[in-house]
């Protein structure tokens, strides 16, 4: 049987796809592209009435496009909408986030050939190691769920309630992706920063505490880290290591107070600044990049400038920006205040403006810097631990550390060092 999967949105929806895919690998089930493949599994995010649509855009498109395809959908849209998805064109099953784990296991008999149903893929990860979907590093979920309920989001009634993998679980999935080749490890969850509230498997702090100690010659990516859970302890801890990469995504979500707790965001403007700056303080050259949304209901003129100018005062290496956009069932989609869809585009656009001159600046920050970075694609281009994908300035094998000098600002581009041999580079860029 050929497969495909088409995911949308966050990291951990990606990694629950690569998850999707080992399953249909060890089954002998191969890749194909949309247009071939007789199994398609859209994997949807729900956390915009964008990715809702485009989620749908995406079935109808691969149902015209392949009308034997038959189209699995499962993730946040299926979890909050599978009505309005089951009638789509070509959708066969609509798979709610709780079974998605389980979404290979549960399909019917008729779904997969006897050599794929009872296949047993080689190796520790269905029979790939690093190039599964294309990919270079391995996204790891460990945790998923979330009960922090702010007001805009929809995502705790399609993820449910904070779910955290025990310690000695996410060890084990660690060793199965080095064993496997995976030389970068991107650990994510829902509410990453909640990892181990639910009891039993630890805390967050535990868990860097467990990646800045590994013993593999391995880089980890922290995902997404609400800035309430990026305290003084877990940024000390993922600090004191090469092993965990200087590349922070801290949500803030607006700049100025009173926003954020009419989006019932447990923290202060002060308090963001302040991690931001401890983790500055340990990490000289660290990339932070935030989440911010523009248009929330209520929002004024004052309040939008406010929080402009709190974003161009934080060194930020990016913005994330979000259109504000109702979600049935949400507090916020019942506010007063509405501010009209068109300023809040013209007030998306100005917050992705500062965002690219936060981009430049922090790129034209590092002209000069050394780092080691791991190459990706076809050899041509290689990442370093703070976010910086740069075109080597002579190609090299794939999935290989090299030591590289950052060139050029605009069109990044790392010289080559002495890649044969390992070289000291400062654990705060490597």
């Amino acid at each position: 049987m050929r497969y495909a999967v088409v995911t949308f949105g966050c990291r951990v929806n990606h990694a629950d796809s690569l998850a999707i895919e080992e399953a249909l690998l060890a089954r002998g089930a191969e890749p194909a592209g949309t247009a071939q493949a007789e199994l398609v599994v859209v994997n949807t995010c729900s956390v915009t009435a964008a990715a809702d649509q485009g989620a749908r855009q995406t079935i109808r498109r691969i149902a015209r496009g392949n009308p034997q395809a038959r189209i699995v959908v499962t993730g946040c849209f299926a979890t909050r909408a599978p009505r309005e998805l089951e009638g789509l064109p070509n959708v066969v099953r609509v798979v709610s986030n709780l079974k998605k784990d389980t979404l290979v296991d549960d399909l019917p008999a008729e779904e997969l050939t006897t050599a794929e149903r009872f296949s047993d893929g080689d190796g520790p990860c269905g029979g790939r190691g690093p190039g599964l979907a294309g990919r270079t590093a391995f996204t790891l979920r460990v945790q998923t769920g979330c009960e922090q309920r702010c007001t805009y989001c929809i995502i705790p009634s399609t993820r449910g309630p904070g779910r955290s993998r025990p310690l000695d679980e996410v060890a084990r999935e660690i060793h199965r992706a080095v064993a496997a080749g995976y030389r970068e490890i991107v650990i994510t969850g829902v509410h990453l920063g909640s990892y181990g509230r639910d009891g039993g498997a630890g805390s967050l702090a535990r868990l860097v505490d467990m990646l800045a100690m590994w013993p593999d010659d391995v880089v980890f990516r922290l995902g997404s880290i609400e800035p309430m859970d990026c305290t003084a302890e877990v940024i000390e801890r993922a600090t004191s290591s090469g092993r965990v990469a200087p590349h922070w995504h801290l949500p803030l979500q607006h700049g100025f107070d009173d926003v954020l707790r009419r989006m019932a965001r447990p923290y202060t403007v002060a308090q963001y600044r302040q991690a931001v700056e401890h983790i500055l303080a340990l990490s000289p050259g660290a990339f932070i990049g935030a989440d911010v949304v523009a248009g929330f209901p209520g929002e004024t003129e004052a309040e939008f400038q406010a929080s402009c100018a709190v974003i161009e005062r934080l060194p930020l290496g990016a913005l994330h920006v979000f259109p504000y956009s109702d979600r049935p069932g949400t507090v916020a989609s019942t506010l007063p205040g509405k501010v009209p869809s068109a300023l809040v585009r013209e007030r998306a656009l100005e917050l992705r403006r500062i965002g690219e001159g936060k981009t430049r600046s922090f790129r034209a920050a590092q002209v000069g810097t050394q780092h080691r970075a791991l190459v990706i694609d076809d050899g041509t281009r290689a990442v370093t631990g703070n976010h910086l994908t740069v075109r080597l300035s002579e190609p090299r094998v794939r999935n290989d550390w090299v030591h590289v000098r950052v060139e050029g600002a605009e069109a990044l581009t790392g010289r080559v060092l002495d890649a044969g041999r390992p070289q000291r580079i400062n654990v705060a860029t490597c």
